[in-house]
């Protein structure tokens, strides 16, 4: 085996050190009211969304339900259009989490957890502003709301105002590895909600439903 030339040798080399490079390099930090996007923190009693889930090939669909339940605990529940479960799930106020049912083909650790934090991510949990700082994108004229997590950071994209929400996103040291639209709130439920995963294949889709009763 020869070795390579050193112009070979200088490009494998820059394209490691891109590949390895943070998206979020360029955002600088900056001083904000990172208390702000808990306006964006939807306000559910009972809502409905017609919901389309599609993983490594597989395609499900329903009517997912979120609603707020006395104890001000989030129970969400997916059903398909011909009435069985898939999941019942439950968030309690402090954040504590709980499997109500899951079907047998979905009750996987892994699927579990990446849905779980899926709804997270969603339903701003964890975004506590003591917990929170803010960073800046100047040439886009974006603001990063970035709360750290067990692993990773969860950011929330607004504009300079923050009166409007383009997106969150879960994210590695260096890259999103979730994306999600949270979209047209009105009387603080967002109309369209998507996530998607950029590791493998997973979307879920969700438009809400008319007969939503807003708190």
């Amino acid at each position: 085996m020869y070795p390579l030339p050193m112009r070979y040798l200088v490009f494998i080399s820059s394209c490691f050190l891109l590949s390895c490079s943070s998206v979020y390099k360029k955002l600088q930090r900056t001083t904000g009211d990172v208390a702000c996007v808990q306006q964006f923190k939807p306000a559910f009693a009972t809502a409905f969304y017609t919901t389309q889930v599609d993983v490594v090939g597989k395609h499900l669909s329903g009517i997912l339900v979120f609603k707020q339940m006395p104890d001000s605990s989030t129970r969400i529940v997916f059903t398909s259009e011909t009435g069985p479960t898939f999941f019942d799930f439950e968030f309690t106020a402090n954040g504590n989490f709980t499997v109500h049912y899951i079907l047998d083909q979905m009750n996987k650790k892994a699927v579990i957890k990446t849905l779980r934090k899926d709804f997270e991510l969603v339903l701003l949990h964890n975004t506590s502003p003591a917990n929170g700082y803010l960073l800046t994108d100047t040439t886009q004229h974006l603001h990063y709301y970035a709360f750290p997590q067990e692993k990773g950071t969860n950011y929330y994209i607004t504009n300079e105002s923050c009166t409007e929400l383009f997106r969150a996103e879960k994210s590695s040291k260096r890259k999103p590895v979730v994306v999600a639209q949270i979209l047209n709130y009105q009387n603080g439920l967002p109309d369209t909600i998507g996530i998607t995963h950029k590791k493998f294949n997973f979307t879920i889709a969700l438009k809400r439903l008319e007969r939503n009763v807003a708190r």
